[in-house]
């Protein structure tokens, strides 16, 4: 089985769950463990946050440009990847360092470092970030689409 799908989303807040929500409807409906499920939600969440928060410029009017979601899975293994158009994370992406306990930001490439097994980060041609993380999947026993 192999299946893929894309979002297009704006730089708002109330994307982020909507995202998540997106995910968790599709892999529960191909039959994916809750637990994975659950697992690759909250990375994109993470992601997803961080895309809103630091992917784009902001007018005076609001969020200026949108970012993309877009999730594989593909026989055993999932793969997330979420693009926005910012800055750029340059040096600090490869040394991230686990926020202090106490810290309201900070931590959420550490959590998708924690929640998958492989990350990449990444600059596309023209800026902006690229975060793609993987996970290895497991199913439910009644799995409709139960990958062969």
């Amino acid at each position: 089985m192999s299946i893929w799908w894309s979002l297009h989303l704006r730089r708002e807040a109330a994307s982020v769950p909507l995202a998540r929500r997106l995910l968790i409807g599709a892999m529960e409906t191909a039959g994916v463990d809750p637990e994975i499920s659950y697992d690759l939600s909250v990375a994109l969440g993470e992601a997803c946050a961080n895309a809103v928060e630091h992917g784009g410029t902001v007018t005076a009017v609001g969020p200026s440009e949108a970012y993309r979601v877009t999730a594989y899975l593909d026989g055993e293994k999932c793969r997330i990847e979420v693009a926005d158009s910012g800055p750029g994370l340059g040096a600090r992406a490869w040394d991230i360092r686990p926020a202090h306990p106490d810290a309201e930001h900070g931590r959420g490439l550490c959590l998708i470092r924690e929640l998958a097994d492989h990350v990449h980060i990444g600059r596309p041609g023209r800026g902006g970030t690229v975060v793609s993380f993987d996970k290895i999947l497991k199913w439910r026993k009644d799995a409709p689409l139960l990958a062969v």
